[in-house]
């Protein structure tokens, strides 16, 4: 019996190994067929009536059933249930608790280690946090203030954004926030004595730029009559008397300092940081009317167009 290999090579190798089963018959392969590829169905396109999103636009905010508009339309999110993000008023209210009490626990702390001598003078807030062991407690004491602040200002933004504010102004007041966020944690972590300019950039961003970014509100709700203003009414009157004295002890600083009249200019700068602390625990008023913030995921623009017509390609086989 010959076997060839090039016919039925199956077969020689089950009869050599001794198989008797039968075994089918051998089928030439088919011939050469061209394959057309059509591509995959596309998904449907969004909706021309959907908003686009924008910077911050997987940000959320919702509000509570007492301060919901009648008839608008909740919005889409991963879920419904109360959680921590429910308690956002408090967040405002807890940075100027933490920011008031470790400034002065700092201070407490440079006078019993007699990094100060309260006899030659009133420091300032960066002299007593500028000697260990109450500088690592001063550096991580503006990084986490300078973190909340952040935040409060990118939810701050959301809650503007939602009331109708125009997007450049919204979006100038940001990133005054953000600004003075940053000018904390500089401050924090270049101390006076190692990094004096870059000490006193922070120290203006924080100071200077924040105190624009309280007032810079303030214009905004007096132009825009149609904004909520929520809680007591005398809450706004406080705000311009705490944004007016605020100015009025920078400059007053500034030229007490170059008098120079240190220990004034020292006061008139704690007297700032206790006020632009109470300004951002002002911010829990306006937070009350919020039940809590989701992320929710929008999709974006495809990179590439579908095409017009199916692609036939050859390919033999």
């Amino acid at each position: 019996m010959v076997v060839r290999l090039s016919d039925s090579w199956p077969d020689a190798v089950l009869w050599l190994l001794g198989w008797t089963l039968p075994l089918p018959p051998h089928r030439p392969a088919p011939p050469h067929v061209p394959l057309a590829l059509q591509p995959l169905p596309q998904p449907p396109a969004q909706d021309a009536g959907e908003p686009e999103g924008e910077t911050f636009g997987i940000f959320n905010l919702s509000r509570s059933p007492q301060a919901q508009d009648a008839g608008e339309p909740e919005g889409e999110t991963f879920g419904t249930e109360p959680s921590m993000w429910g308690y956002l008023s408090l967040l405002p209210a807890f940075l100027a608790l933490w920011a008031i009490s470790g400034v002065w626990t700092v201070f407490a702390l440079a006078v019993a280690n007699r990094a100060v001598n309260l006899t030659e003078g009133f420091p300032y807030i960066s002299l007593c946090g500028s000697y260990p062991p109450q500088s690592c407690i001063f550096s991580q004491l503006l990084n986490m203030g300078a973190a909340m602040a952040a935040w409060i200002c990118i939810i701050r933004y959301h809650q503007l954004r939602d009331l109708g504010v125009r997007k450049w102004l919204n979006r100038l007041i940001l990133w005054t926030g953000l600004l003075c966020a940053l000018g904390t944690s500089v401050v924090g972590n270049f101390q006076q004595k190692n990094q004096l300019p870059t000490h006193l950039t922070g120290a203006f961003f924080a100071f200077f730029v924040g105190n624009l970014y309280f007032w810079l509100q303030l214009l905004l709700f007096w132009w825009m009559k149609s904004l909520p203003q929520p809680g007591p009414p005398w809450i706004g009157p406080l705000r311009w008397g705490l944004c007016s004295l605020c100015s009025i002890l920078m400059v007053t600083m500034v030229v007490l300092h170059s008098w120079p009249l240190r220990s004034a200019a020292a006061a008139c700068e704690w007297a700032v940081a206790m006020l632009l602390f109470t300004l951002f625990g002002l911010f829990a008023v306006d937070f009350s009317g919020l039940d809590g913030c989701t992320l929710s995921l929008r999709p974006g623009p495809s990179l590439s167009s579908p095409p017009a017509s199916p692609i036939s390609l050859q390919i033999p086989l």
